[in-house]
């Protein structure tokens, strides 16, 4: 079926109010349209070129980690937290107890994607799975007692109140259909469908669904990360849309929204390529900056360390996977003594590759800026 063609849904008449029923999606789809055929095959190319930056980019499972956790905060802030990537790195007790429930989310949301992907291992991409890391997603914090891990059995919204509201998803009753149809059409190996045109479908049909209470739009956001490592399309997770659908969080709404009230399928997917594009050239440019950012330090600065260098280079590689610690971390870490540790962060500190600062314990801490801000800056 061609996607110019696509049929969104109906209304349906509710006692006080009108729900939105999708269609189901589960059938082959084409595109014809020359600008998405040119985009499909542009966002494509990026996901090969991204697949083979993250083979060459050294100490990968380290970077991996700052990637997911640039990704917790940036999906939890369309949801509206307000944590920062320091504070996303950091441990409870160095959080201000103000801001420890966004804190929580952007953990569960870290946890959730590493237990998702270690899982992938084992089991398919099913609704399972994503019950269970929805079930991650909730765990102790805003949304715990909104059944956690189980489809809705009743009606929710998006709005002030359910007669006020500006989307009404579909009724309870039709979630297990629908969620069935798009586990079905994400894993049905007798149609052919372009792998991003399937992504791009599923996670517009499971944001309109809505088939939780809450974390609807994280986890619909992961499942874009999951299918693509889970169709071997990435070896990492390396791609997260989340920062794009955030810079551009107004045109992300109103593309979705015009899918179900035009029937304007075309421009979802225009706007989805265009953000894999982006995203995935943001990646790569990360993984250069990372690269040459460590041939710089290994290079130029390790060696003004003397014989020390060796033990340095240990430091460093903590830095990488957590770029803001504490000494008593660096010493657990590194297994090393104190007064080597606090050595090596001197040295650092004077070197300019590390700042010292004050946490909230007012115990002092270590910020590798030069790695954080290519973090902070990959949008």
């Amino acid at each position: 079926m061609d996607t110019k063609s696509f049929k969104a849904g109906h209304y349906r008449k509710q006692a006080e109010y009108k729900s939105f029923s999708p269609e189901p999606i589960n059938k082959e789809w084409v595109i014809t349209e020359p600008k998405l055929v040119a985009l499909l095959s542009q966002a494509d190319r990026k996901l090969g070129e991204l697949a083979a930056a993250s083979k060459w980019a050294p100490d990968i499972d380290y970077f991996i980690k700052m990637y997911i956790a640039n990704e917790a905060l940036k999906s939890s802030r369309i949801e509206g937290t307000q944590s920062t990537m320091e504070e996303a790195i950091g441990k409870a007790d160095e959080i201000d107890p103000e801001r420890r429930d966004d804190w929580q989310e952007v953990q569960n949301y870290i946890k959730a994607i590493n237990t998702a992907i270690e899982r992938l291992k084992t089991l398919p991409l099913s609704n399972r799975l994503l019950k269970e890391t929805h079930e991650i997603l909730l765990e102790g914090a805003r949304g715990k007692q909104k059944n956690p891990g189980e489809w809705r059995r009743s009606q929710n919204w998006l709005g002030p109140s359910l007669k006020n509201a500006v989307f009404v998803p579909p009724s309870h009753e039709e979630v297990p259909d629908l969620m069935s149809d798009i586990e079905k059409f994400l894993m049905n190996d007798s149609i052919s469908v372009p792998p991003l045109l399937r992504i791009a479908m599923a996670h517009y049909q499971f944001e309109t669904t809505h088939p939780f209470l809450d974390g609807n739009g994280r986890l619909g956001r992961l499942l874009i990360t999951l299918y693509l490592v889970n169709e071997k399309i990435l070896e990492r997770p390396t791609l997260y849309l989340s920062d794009f659908f955030e810079r551009n969080r107004i045109e992300y709404y109103d593309r979705r929204t015009r899918v179900r009230t035009h029937n304007d399928l075309s421009g979802w997917l225009q706007f989805f390529f265009v953000g894999v594009i982006e995203t995935a050239e943001n990646s790569i440019h990360a993984f250069e900056q990372i690269v040459e950012l460590k041939h710089t330090l290994d290079g130029e600065m390790l060696p003004k360390l003397g014989k020390r260098a060796t033990r340095g280079a240990k430091v460093l590689q903590c830095f990488y996977k957590y770029p803001v610690l504490y000494r008593i971390e660096i010493e657990e870490d590194c297994g090393m003594s104190t007064s080597t540790a606090n050595r090596l962060l001197a040295e650092f500190v004077k070197l300019g590759v590390l700042r010292k600062t004050k946490g909230l314990s007012r115990a002092n801490r270590y910020v590798f800026d030069a790695y954080l801000n290519i973090f902070k800056n990959d949008g």
